[in-house]
């Protein structure tokens, strides 16, 4: 099963980042860096990819930033879910493209833009992310999609893997089970 790990500020720490990618990879088998408000945020792209890559992850990828991505040349791009017009420039880069998505509808029109995997949620309660989706619709999902569907929102332990994993999830993302 697919472990995706998400970094934030809170769990990624930039003045010891060897030891944060240490912990991330002795459970994760890809990673994202995520800063939506850092203002130097290729800056320490580029030193996140550096060092990520001394790991064994299988992919390594940026959030939401085609042109750092491929500059920087990262495995691939984190799409947010108001960022689907970016697929095919991302797939034109060679780009590993997930897409973050929050409905049937969204999801099926990720598979169909090129997206190679896509995120759905929430699955559970997750802190600021509103009403979550439910175990039903990521069923409906991975049912409905030929493309990996990776469950989000809410994954905090073992339990909740095996429930995604049990709905046909080809893996999980979480920020907070990699602390």
């Amino acid at each position: 099963m697919i472990a995706y790990a998400i970094s934030d500020p809170f769990t990624l720490d930039f003045n010891n980042l060897e030891e944060s990618l240490k912990r991330f990879s002795s459970k994760a088998s890809m990673i994202l860096y995520r800063d939506k408000s850092n203002p130097n945020y290729s800056i320490n792209a580029k030193l996140f990819l550096q060092e990520a890559r001394k790991y064994p992850f299988d992919k390594i990828l940026l959030h939401g930033d085609v042109e750092s991505a491929t500059a920087l040349k990262a495995d691939g791009v984190h799409l947010r879910s108001d960022q689907f017009s970016l697929v095919p420039h991302a797939k034109d880069n060679n780009l590993f493209v997930i897409v973050s998505t929050h409905s049937l509808q969204e999801a099926k029109l990720a598979q169909n833009l090129g997206a190679d995997m896509i995120t759905i949620s929430p699955i559970f309660s997750s802190p600021n992310k509103g009403e979550p989706i439910g175990l039903n619709i990521l069923k409906e999902v991975c049912d409905d999609l030929s493309i990996p569907v990776i469950a989000l929102g809410g994954i905090t332990s073992q339990k909740e893997i095996d429930a995604v994993r049990e709905q046909g999830a080809a893996g999980f993302a979480s920020i907070r089970y990699f602390v």
